[in-house]
């Protein structure tokens, strides 16, 4: 039993605060300074590897979940009478295939190196809190915005 807590983690003490110093969860948490990216490069290239993968898997799962596969988006292109030219639609869904699962890997790519960077940096806060907090209120600016043209423009916001 302690074999296996000790894969997981160990933990050291600094006043009230516990970090990990060894085990699976030092290496999947960001290094802590500049200079512990120095010393110890296998943790910082371990950390930079899982988050860069686990988004890029993430987005590229997204994509199914959320109705964006390119099943899904040739339906809506079908719907809207909207075709590829030379394409049938079983060869729009092959064609979209090739270029919808690698933009949606390449974004979670982005989005993963912005926060690798974010904690490299030492942003307040971690760099997956700043993205989730800059996400979310982007959604808000984007239901504020298209709540403000169905009420006919930013005229009814001020009078």
């Amino acid at each position: 039993r302690k074999i296996f807590i000790n894969l997981i983690g160990t933990w050291a003490e600094s006043g009230y605060q516990r970090y990990p110093i060894g085990g699976l969860y030092y290496y999947l948490s960001p290094p802590e300074t500049i200079s512990h990216i120095i010393t110890d490069p296998i943790h910082a290239i371990v950390y930079i590897v899982f988050m860069l993968g686990s988004c890029a898997i993430l987005s590229k799962t997204w994509i199914d979940v959320s109705g964006s596969s390119a099943k899904d988006v040739a339906r809506q292109l079908r719907d809207r009478q909207m075709l590829m030219r030379g394409h049938r639609e079983k060869s729009m869904v092959h064609e979209l295939n090739r270029y919808i699962p690698t933009a949606a890997a390449f974004g979670g790519l982005c989005i993963g190196a912005l926060s690798v960077l974010a904690d490299f940096l030492g942003a307040i806060g971690s760099g997956t809190g700043i993205l989730l907090a800059v996400t979310i209120i982007y959604q808000y600016f984007e239901i504020f915005v298209k709540e403000q043209s169905e009420m006919g423009g930013m005229s009814t916001l001020f009078f």
